[in-house]
This record gives C-alpha cells, structure tokens and sequence, in this order.
C-alpha cells in the first residue's frame, strides 16, 4: 500500500478497446461514463439499478449494462475499475479484487483505499487540464477551472510551439467593452503574430498581447495608389502569405457594417485560409448596456438595423426610408450621428410621428459611455448642441421609454 504522505504519480490513460468496469450506477457514475466514453473505452456497468441518463447511455450502445450487484471475477481483463456503489462490503470486496488482480482502481467512498485518483479535468483546443490536490477535490476544480477559463478567454497565454497553419482570422470584437469578446475571438488574439485592428475595436485587449506581436492600427495603413479597404485586404494577404497567424480585429461583428465579407472575398482570391468569428454587435448591446430593449412585449414585435453613413436623399442611399417610416418597432441607425437631422426629418416626412422618442447613445459599453435623449422633432438639433460625435447607436422607438421614466 502506498504511504499517504506521497503524492500520486500523474499519467492519462489510453484506454479505447480496453475493458473499463463501472461497478455502481448513481450519479458518481453518471459524472465519470461520458469522459470514459468519449476515451473509446469497453464499459461494462455493473448495478442492479441506474440513473435515467445513465440508463439511456446503456440503451444507445454506449455502454454494457448487467442488472446485479458486483460478483467477485468481475474485473478479470479490467484495465481501470470505477467503485461507486453505496454498499460498502461491495466496494471493499471489489476494491481487494482489483489489488489482487492488478487493476487500477478508483474508489468514490474512500480515497485512501484506492489505487487511482480522478482528477478535476477540462478540455479546451485539443489541451486536456487534469488537476490533483490529495484530498480536496473542491480545490482541484477551482485550479481547473480557473486553467481552463484563462486558456478559452485568452488570459493565460499558451503559445503552440509547433508549426500553425498560417492565415486570418476576422474577430469581432464587440461593442468596446473588452470582457464583451467572444471567448474564442479572446484566444485568436492571444496566438495571434499580427494583429489590424480598427479603431472602433476593444482597444484594451492590445494591451495584454505579447511584446512579439506586431498591432497594426488600420486608419494609419499606407494607402498610397490603393482605397483604404484594398490596402488592408492587401496588408492581410501580405502578412498571411509570410507564414503570419494574422487576426482582424473588428469592431461589433464583422459581417454587420463590418465590410467582412469583402475582406473574406479578398483572402479566398488570394489562397489564403480564412476563420470568421462573430461579434456582439452594437446595434443590440448598446443600447442594452443603458437599459433600452431593442423588443419589448407590447411595445415592439421587430427592430431593424439601418446603416447612416449616406444620408436619405443621397443617390447612393439603398434605404427605403418611406417603408421604414411606417413600420412601428424598433429603428437602430448605426453610423448616422451626422446624418441624423436628415434622417429624422425623412422618417417624419413619410409619416413616422414627431414625438418618437429617440435615443443616441456615444461610445456604448465603454468607460466614456453617456446618453442623449430626443424626438425625431429634436434629435438633430440636440446632436448638434450636446455635441455627440462617433462612435454612437441611434435608438428610435418606444422602446426607449421602457423603464426609464418619461419627461
């Protein structure tokens, strides 16, 4: 018997073909069959009774079951043995057999009997975390988990030092906020070599890359003879073809204003492999983050997203600003700050009424977030006066009135 005072030996098991006994039916064995199963183990379950979910592992084939109580000889050709019944002479009987016949062994009412341990395990991109602390299995998964979460979000860096598969990922970013990325846009960055970043993107999460990753600011690219939208499908392809792991960093999603797609159309042009990655976009989160619902029950049944950028009677306009105008939900003008007097003043003209209530909402989900509050009558003459500049989402609806008190 091992002493207590040492530590045990860790080794993961290759256990796929192999004969893995599961004597108990409960919920430990609920917790521990779906990481065996998924080890391609030969599980045969020994119980009188079981779990509903373990009952129906037993009924899709995963696992064998016989409906009894343990029998001495039922580990002979075992590999690794789970104990986990709540009769103790069966476990001790089974756990003596398991000593005998050289079966690693794990026991759920005693620790100390056994002669295996599981540990508090996770998996994140291929990495298997597995965590042992003697007798503290609460400690065990608090380190897992803490392991786990810095290795999804990108916290706790882990470079691969093996060869990567160079290419481009377009990540969006979010609103601002940098806790508001995607936990995998948050791990794209932490192995990323290059990063373009826009400026409307979570500019703090630059800061935590590693000195040896090259940030490029998009709005500073050389555009010389090329668009600027060219010059950044060009300096993605450049750096993708020098074997670079290159992430684009957009601001709210990239397919959503985000001229995403012309960036994807470019790289598969050019041969280069191309990962995109939602974001939260703006036109839902920020007006979120000051209380504004884009649907509320009663009060809007639809929203719809509009892009401002060219103004209603500009002939490059493909808004049909008139069928807007009669629609009674929710209207989310993104890039519209200068344009909204315009904008207003159309959507009244085709018969949205005067007093809808509208909210614009500068720099969203950041530490410089503030709200301005008009109608379609004021909106403009408002941006104008509390000087609102962009980035900022324009809110129309009665949405905006919705838990928030009405002047």
């Amino acid at each position: 018997m091992a002493h207590p005072a040492h530590p045990a030996y860790p080794v993961g098991l290759r256990l796929a073909g192999r004969r893995v006994v599961v004597i108990g039916g409960g919920q430990v064995a609920q917790r521990r069959l779906p990481a065996l199963i998924a080890a391609g183990a030969d599980i045969l379950l020994i119980s009188p009774s079981a779990t509903p979910s373990v009952d129906a592992m037993a009924e899709t084939g995963e696992i064998r079951w016989e409906r009894r109580r343990y029998q001495d000889g039922d580990l002979a050709g075992a590999w690794y043995a789970l104990i986990a019944t709540q009769n103790r002479e069966d476990n001790e009987r089974a756990s003596a057999e398991a000593e005998r016949e050289r079966v690693w062994c794990v026991r759920a009412d005693d620790a100390s009997a056994a002669t295996a341990w599981t540990p508090a395990t996770g998996r994140v991109e291929g990495v298997t975390v597995a965590v042992l602390t003697g007798n503290d299995p609460r400690r065990s998964a608090a380190v897992r988990d803490a392991v786990v979460e810095g290795l999804r979000d990108g916290s706790l860096t882990a470079s691969r030092h093996r060869s990567h598969t160079p290419g481009v990922a377009l990540v969006g970013g979010g609103p601002g906020d940098p806790d508001l990325i995607t936990v995998r846009g948050r791990r794209l960055l932490a192995e990323a070599d290059v990063v373009i970043a826009d400026r409307l993107g979570p500019r703090d999460l630059l800061d935590e890359l590693p000195p040896h990753v090259e940030v490029i600011d998009a709005a500073k690219i050389p555009y010389g003879r090329y668009m600027a939208q060219e010059a950044i499908n060009n300096a993605l392809i450049e750096h993708a073809k020098a074997g670079k792991a290159v992430v684009r960093l957009k601001g709210g999603d990239p397919y959503v204003f985000g001229r995403g797609m012309e960036e994807l159309q470019a790289l598969a042009e050019a041969g280069i492999p191309c990962t995109v990655v939602p974001g939260i976009s703006s036109s839902i989160s920020v007006p979120g983050a000051v209380g504004i619902p884009v649907t509320h029950r009663g009060v809007a049944h639809e929203f719809t997203v509009v892009s401002g950028h060219v103004g209603p009677d500009d002939p490059r306009s493909l808004v049909d600003w008139a069928s807007l105008a009669k629609l009674t939900g929710t209207l989310v003008i993104l890039m519209g700050v200068d344009k909204i007097g315009l904008i207003a003043e159309a959507l009244v003209r085709h018969g949205r009424p005067a007093d809808t209530p509208v909210a614009v909402v500068q720099e969203g989900t950041t530490a410089s977030q503030r709200r301005v509050d008009a109608t379609l009558a004021t909106v403009g003459e408002t941006v104008r006066a509390q000087e609102v500049r962009p980035p900022a989402v324009i809110v129309i609806g009665e949405v905006v009135n919705v838990g928030t008190p009405t002047v």
